[in-house]
């Protein structure tokens, strides 16, 4: 008898045989058992997963002559048939091959005859998708009302390019993937039918490159079988088939997480001179990271994993966190799409295990925020709070000092202590003392290396003055704030109890007592006009509001309004605006009026030759990197 490969000799010949396809088959059986039967089926999923047989068996289980059965019996000779291909009644169609109008049109002709020696006559059409639109067409009305013994069944892998007139026509079916757990086990099975010996890791790599596929995964052990012998090793398919295995990856990464980059690049030319291709190296590096991702957020089933989760490296597992994981995982995907457009994939491979060398050292923009937002409320004298862990070392080596850092402040305290940052770290101790390299490394700010929280003693004690109220370094957003002028005086006290200054903006007292008169005939101030604008604008124009509440005083006129700004940027808005706040104006008043802002020069007192406030010194020193 002549050789016969794997995937047709396992081919299943029961519903019970399908693997990975338990809700398809017991749906059939259900539908056979209660005489339910369509009239058209429609079979989708990925290539090597069972639709083709699947349809055979559906054929088999109407036809058999001791049926219909969901449980064929294989023997008789329509079952006989139906498994060689040879039955008269059921007519395997390729759609790519006979995609045409005038094949469907043979089709429409023959379904008026009956069957030779069968119960149905059964259409298998394989790759439908091929068919074109005419075809297409020419096959509605006759799925849509088939004669009595008449069945379809259609099978395709691109179930997007069915139409979907045809779709509604029949039921469909959706087949998985087989699971790879259940592809080794019947890589198992067709070993020991062969007597044939297999290492458990090298089946598992058979059933891995098969990506679900159950026609791929013993078309790729047939091939395993003709140079291994009486015995499948892991290291035979390796080397045969190109596979980098877990032992490579842990040691490839194992170097980079240690920064040899040299050994890095020299263990990579290694791997590819050993035939192992880019594309291939590719994926199961990204494999390998995915898997040490899962790792990292407890998961640790086999299944996914690969492998048992004790092969990994735990050096590469303690250097990189998870941040770093997902970096270097889109970092191996993002290659893989563009390395087909590559001038070199060689190259290309070259430079992404030279980033991998320093994936230790990158840190993502929600980190840095968090660096940053921690420097910030040190600069500016707030206490910073550590994180827990800190909080328990800390306990340990001075119990009074955590114990009076971590007692629970009021606010008068809390604007307290910022004023007296400057004195602490002149000469006196903070009560929690937390040097930076004994922090995690979220709040680890690089300039900062070798400071602590409390004294920055490396900046040298300057006479400060005590800090304003709401006094922030990086209010002006830039690395050197602005100059220091006189602090504002205290803005004036509002008899409307609900209403509260806004922050930054100037609340001017009206100072020349004169009022004005309404259209309606309402007396009123002119802060009470100004007053009355705004709050008519911040309904409708929230920009125009909030630039009048920046004004200064208003001079009143017969025919307008003028008045002053202190900064360019609002008196642009006004200008903007100046329409709308004319129209506002004129409806109060009853008459057309203008409304005109001119800039005013604020005198500010020189400061260039003062002493910095000790932290515009830290964070100075800090981002020059002298601290």
């Amino acid at each position: 008898m002549s050789y016969e490969v794997t995937a047709t000799r396992r081919r299943p010949q029961r519903f019970e045989d399908l693997v990975g396809q338990e809700f398809v088959a017991e749906t059939l059986k259900n539908s056979i058992k209660s005489g339910k039967i369509a009239h058209a089926y429609l079979f989708t999923g990925p290539r090597g997963c069972g639709k083709t047989s699947s349809a055979r068996i559906l054929a088999k289980a109407l036809n058999c002559e001791h049926g219909p059965s969901e449980t064929p019996c294989g023997q008789c000779s329509n079952c006989q048939e139906i498994t060689k291909g040879t039955s008269l009644d059921v007519i395997e169609i390729d759609g790519a091959s006979n995609n045409n109008v005038d094949n469907i049109r043979q089709i429409k002709e023959e379904v008026m005859f009956p069957p030779t020696n069968c119960r149905y006559k059964i259409y298998i059409i394989d790759e439908v998708h091929m068919l074109s639109t005419s075809a297409f067409n020419a096959l509605l009305k006759t799925i849509e009302e088939p004669p009595e013994h008449v069945i379809f069944i259609f099978a395709t892998t691109e179930l997007q390019k069915v139409p979907a007139t045809i779709k509604s026509r029949c039921q469909q079916f959706n087949f998985r993937l087989v699971p790879i757990e259940k592809v080794k086990n019947c890589l198992a099975e067709a070993a020991a039918e062969l007597n044939i010996s297999a290492d458990d890791e090298a089946l598992f790599w058979i059933a891995r490159e098969s990506t679900g596929s159950m026609r791929d995964a013993y078309t790729l052990f047939d091939q395993v079988v003709a140079f291994s012998g009486d015995h499948i090793t892991y290291e035979k398919i390796r080397d045969k088939l190109g596979l980098v295995g877990i032992d490579r990856l842990n040691s490839i990464f194992e170097l980079a997480a240690a920064k040899q980059t040299e050994q890095v690049i020299e263990k990579l030319d290694e791997f590819l001179q050993n035939g192992i291709s880019i594309e291939q190296l590719i994926s199961n590096c990204a494999d390998y990271i995915r898997s040490l991702l899962l790792l990292k957020n407890g998961i640790t089933r086999e299944s996914l994993l690969g492998n048992a989760p004790e092969r990994y490296s735990k050096q590469v597992l303690s250097a990189w966190n998870s941040v770093q994981l997902e970096r270097g995982l889109s970092l191996f995907l993002n290659l893989y799409r563009d390395i087909r457009y590559s001038l070199s994939p060689r190259y290309e491979l070259d430079l992404l295990f030279s980033r991998m060398c320093w994936l230790c050292d990158y840190v993502s923009p929600a980190e840095v925020k968090k660096a940053i937002d921690a420097a910030q409320a040190l600069l500016a004298g707030a206490p910073v709070s550590a994180p827990q862990q800190v909080q328990q070392m800390q306990t340990a080596q001075a119990p009074q000092q955590v114990q009076s850092a971590q007692s629970v402040q009021s606010a008068p305290q809390m604007q307290a202590s910022a004023g007296n940052a400057a004195k602490n770290t002149a000469g006196t101790s903070s009560p929690v003392a937390t040097p930076i390299d004994q922090l995690p490394d979220y709040m680890k700010f690089s300039a900062l290396q070798g400071a602590s929280f409390d004294t920055m003693e490396q900046v040298p004690p300057v006479e400060a003055e005590p800090p304003v109220e709401n006094d922030n370094p990086f209010s002006d957003g830039g690395a050197e704030p602005p100059e220091q002028t006189a602090a504002p005086t205290e803005p004036p006290s509002f008899s409307d109890p609900y209403e509260q200054p806004e922050e930054n903006a100037e609340n001017i007292p009206d100072q020349s007592g004169e009022m004005i008169t309404t259209a309606q005939g309402q007396s009123m101030s002119i802060q009470e006009l100004r007053r009355l604008v705004t709050n008519q604008l911040s309904l409708s124009e929230g920009f125009a509001a909030s630039g009048l509440k920046k004004t200064g005083f208003w001079k009143v006129n017969e025919n307008g309004i003028r008045t002053s700004v202190n900064s360019a940027y609002d008196l642009d808005i006004i200008r903007k605006k100046n329409r709308v706040i004319a129209d506002c104006l004129s409806s109060i008043y009853g008459k057309p009026m203008s409304f005109f802002a001119e800039l005013q020069e604020v005198k500010q007192e020189s400061v260039d030759n003062a002493p910095k406030p000790l932290q515009v010194e830290i964070l100075c020193k800090a981002f020059s990197g002298h601290l």
